[in-house]
């Protein structure tokens, strides 16, 4: 399994990039990757820990919204003006349960585990570049 503490200092390192100076914006880049895999990850151990994974998808709902004005005159010469309705489309993300093929996600785990591995020595001394060239 992959030290929880280097994956979790990366990350912290990784948050203070947000900040956005030069050394913090460099040790972004350079932990980019390993941030990905290990959001990845932690779904695949979440997923391993329910049972079942989540599965997001659209719905689509119809409502019903003032698309203008529409302008009358009165017989007796007065305008008025009165809102035009129309039906728009509205989305919505919703998620529902999907199966898992427990052994399929356990290989993902692994993999992803001695991908984060072999990434992590390289991404420690992308950090450490970083510190150099832009000291704080």
């Amino acid at each position: 399994m992959v030290p929880r503490l280097s994956v979790l200092a990366l990350a912290g390192l990784a948050f203070l990039a947000a900040c956005g100076t030069p050394q913090e914006q460099c040790i972004n880049r350079s932990t980019r990757e390993i941030r990905a895999l290990q959001k990845l990850l932690d779904e695949t151990e979440a997923n391993l820990a329910r049972g079942y994974a989540w599965e997001d998808y659209e719905v689509v709902h119809w409502e019903r919204d003032i698309c203008g004005t529409v302008t009358l005159t009165q017989p007796d010469g007065t305008v008025i003006e009165r809102p035009r309705f129309c039906m728009r489309p509205h989305s919505e993300t919703e998620q529902r349960r999907v199966a898992i093929d427990p052994v399929s996600e356990a290989r993902k785990r692994d993999g992803l585990i001695a991908k984060i591995k072999a990434l992590t020595p390289q991404a420690e001394a992308n950090i450490a570049a970083c510190k150099i060239a832009y000291p704080e």
